[in-house]
C-alpha cells in the first residue's frame, strides 16, 4: 500500500491509543502549529536584530567594521551546514533532529541576550545558525512525512511558506517594537517558543524511519566551508567592492571547494546530495527561480529599511510596523496560491506572482526623497507581498515533489540553501549597483551645487545626501525587477509539472506510488 493511501487511512480511522505506529496525523494542526512556529523563529532572526544593531553597537562596544557580524555570523552559518542538518534528519530521525536543532536555537538566543562582549555575541549567533540549519530542514521534511499529499498537504505548504515568506518582515516590526524596551529580548524571544516547541514536539510530532547509510564528511567538509567562503566572499563585495582582493580570493576559493564537493558526490557511495535530487526539471526550476526571488526579497528588506528610516525619518518602531501590510499580504497571497494548486498548474500561479513582484518593484523604483508612506510605498509593499505569497507556495512544493522519502530532509536543505546563497548574492549585487549610482548621483549634485558660486548650507549638503541615497535604492529596486522578471521566465517555460501530478506527489495519475 501507498504511504499517502495509509496516510489517508489513519485520517479517516485513527489508531487505538497505545498503537505502535503513530505517525501524528491524527493532530494534524497541532503538529503544522508547531513545525510553523519553529519556522518562523529560525526565518524572523535573520532580520529581527537589524533594527537593534545600534543599541547592541553601543552596549557592547562593536566597532563599526565588526557590527556587520553580528547577521553574517548567523548567515553563513546557517547556509553553510543546511546540507548537513538534512542529511542528519534523514540518518538519525526527523523529529529527533527537529527538536537537536530547535533546542540549540533557543538555548543560543539565551546566550545572545545575556552576551556582554562582541565575542559572546558572534559566538551565540555562530550557534543559532547552527541550530537554525539542523531545525529548518528537517521542519520542511516533517511536512512531506506527516501530512498526506494532496489538499491537506497543500494548505500546510501553505501555511509554512507563508511563516518563510513572512518570517522576514515579522522580524523587522518585531525588532521594531522590542528595540523599544531592550534590544536583549529580541533573543529572549525565542527562548520560550522554543522551549514550548520542545515539550509539545514528542507528542503531536511522529518520528520517521531511520535511513541506511552514513554521513559524508568529506562530501559535508568541502560544501559547509565551500558554502562559507562563497557567501562570505558575496557579503563582503556588499561592504567593500567585487575587486577587493579578500572577496575575490574567498569566492575563487568557495567556488573550487563547492565544484570538488560536486567531484566527490559524484563518487561516493552515500552522498551528501543526491545528484538524482537536481537531476529532475521540476525540482531544478524552482531551486533556481528560489535562488533568483529570494535574492530580490532580501535585498528589497535591506533597501526599503533604510529607505523609511534614513528617509522618511521613521522611528525604529514606526519602521517595523511600516512593514505590517507585506505580512498580511504574503499571508494572503500564499494562501489563495494553495486554494488554487487543486486545480491550477503551479507555472500560472507562481509565474503570475513573479510578474506582479516585478511590477511591484518596478513601482518602488518611482521612489522619490518627498514621496510619501501611503501613495508611495504601501501600494507597491502590498502588489509585492501578494506576489510572492503566490510565488512561494507552488515553489516549495514544487521543490520538494517527487523526491523520494529518504532523500526528503536532504532535498529541502537544497531550497533553503539557494535563499540563503540568493539573499547573500542579491545583496551584494544590489548593494554594489546602489553604491555605485549613489556616489555618482552625489558626486553630480554636489558640483552643480559648488558651481552655483555660493557655500552650500548644511540643509543643501543634507537633501543632497538624500537624493544620492534615493536614486541608488531607484537603480537597485531597477535591476531587481529584472531579476524577478527573468524568475517569471524560467516559472513559466521551464516549469512544466500538472497540478494532478502534483497532487500526487509528484507521480503521474493512476502510477504506482512507493
Amino acid at each position: 500500500m501507498s504511504h499517502d493511501s495509509a496516510a489517508t487511512q489513519e485520517l479517516a480511522a485513527p489508531e487505538p491509543d497505545g498503537a505502535e505506529h503513530d505517525h501524528g496525523h491524527r493532530h494534524l494542526g497541532l503538529a503544522l502549529a508547531l513545525i510553523s512556529a519553529a519556522q518562523l523563529m529560525v526565518v524572523l532572526d535573520g532580520t529581527i536584530v537589524n533594527i537593534a544593531l545600534p543599541h547592541i553597537q553601543t552596549d557592547l562596544d562593536f566597532t563599526p567594521s565588526n557590527l556587520s557580524w553580528v547577521v553574517n555570523a548567523y548567515t553563513l552559518a546557517f547556509g553553510g551546514l543546511l546540507l548537513l542538518g538534512g542529511r542528519a534528519g534523514d540518518l538519525l530521525g526527523r523529529r529527533k533532529m527537529f527538536m537537536v536543532g530547535v533546542g540549540l536555537f533557543a538555548l543560543a538566543s539565551l546566550f545572545g541576550g545575556i552576551a556582554q562582549s562582541e565575542g559572546q555575541m558572534l559566538a551565540a549567533r555562530v550557534l543559532q545558525g547552527v541550530g537554525a540549519a539542523i531545525a529548518s530542514p528537517t521542519a520542511l521534511a516533517l511536512i512531506t512525512t506527516t501530512f498526506p499529499a494532496g489538499q491537506a498537504r497543500n494548505r500546510a505548504f501553505g501555511v509554512y511558506a507563508a511563516m518563510s515568506g513572512a518570517g522576514a518582515a515579522v522580524g523587522l516590526i518585531l525588532g521594531g517594537v522590542l528595540t523599544e524596551y531592550s534590544w536583549r529580548w529580541t533573543f529572549f524571544i525565542n527562548v520560550p517558543i522554543g522551549l514550548l516547541v520542545l515539550f509539545l514536539a514528542p507528542r503531536f510530532l511522529g518520528e520517521s524511519e531511520r535511513e541506511s547509510g552514513g554521513f559524508d564528511i568529506p562530501g559535508a567538509i568541502t560544501a559547509t566551508t565551500g558554502l562559507v567562503s562563497l557567501v562570505y566572499g558575496l557579503t563582503h563585495a556588499a561592504s567593500t567592492s567585487w575587486s577587493n582582493p579578500t572577496t575575490i580570493t574567498t569566492i575563487t576559493v568557495g567556488l573550487v571547494l563547492i565544484a570538488t564537493f560536486l567531484v566527490i558526490e559524484s563518487r561516493t557511495t552515500h552522498p551528501l546530495l543526491p545528484f538524482r535530487i537536481l537531476a529532475n526539471r521540476t525540482r531544478a526550476v524552482s531551486f533556481v527561480v528560489m535562488l533568483i526571488v529570494g535574492a530580490a526579497m532580501f535585498a528589497m528588506f535591506y533597501f526599503l529599511g533604510l529607505f523609511i528610516q534614513q528617509v522618511l525619518g521613521y522611528s525604529s518602531l514606526k519602521a517595523g510596523l511600516a512593514f505590517l501590510p507585506f505580512s498580511f499580504g504574503i499571508v494572503f497571497g500564499a494562501q489563495l496560491a494553495s486554494a488554487l494548486l487543486s486545480r491550477v498548474d503551479p507555472r500560472w500561479i507562481s509565474g503570475a506572482g513573479a510578474v506582479l513582484a516585478a511590477g511591484a518593484m518596478l513601482g518602488l523604483n518611482q521612489l522619490q526623497v518627498d514621496s510619501t508612506y501611503v501613495t508611495g510605498l504601501l501600494p507597491w509593499i502590498i502588489l509585492l507581498s501578494l506576489g510572492l505569497g503566490l510565488v512561494f507556495v507552488p515553489l516549495t512544493l514544487t521543490a520538494v515533489s517527487g523526491v523520494a522519502r529518504e532523500d526528503s530532509g536532504v532535498g529541502s536543505a537544497v531550497l533553503n540553501t539557494m535563499q540563503q546563497v540568493g539573499g547573500a548574492l542579491g545583496l551584494a549585487t544590489l548593494s554594489t549597483v546602489a553604491v555605485s549610482a549613489a556616489t555618482e548621483k552625489g558626486n553630480s549634485l554636489a558640483a552643480a551645487l559648488a558651481g552655483s558660486g555660493t557655500k552650500p548650507t548644511a540643509d543643501q549638503l543634507h537633501q543632497v545626501a538624500l537624493a544620492a541615497q534615493t536614486h541608488g535604492a531607484q537603480q537597485a529596486f531597477l535591476v531587481a525587477a529584472g531579476m524577478v522578471l527573468a524568475g517569471a521566465v524560467v516559472i513559466l517555460f521551464g516549469l512544466n509539472i500538472k497540478h494532478e501530478t502534483l497532487a500526487a506527489d509528484g507521480v503521474a495519475p493512476g502510477a504506482h506510488i512507493g
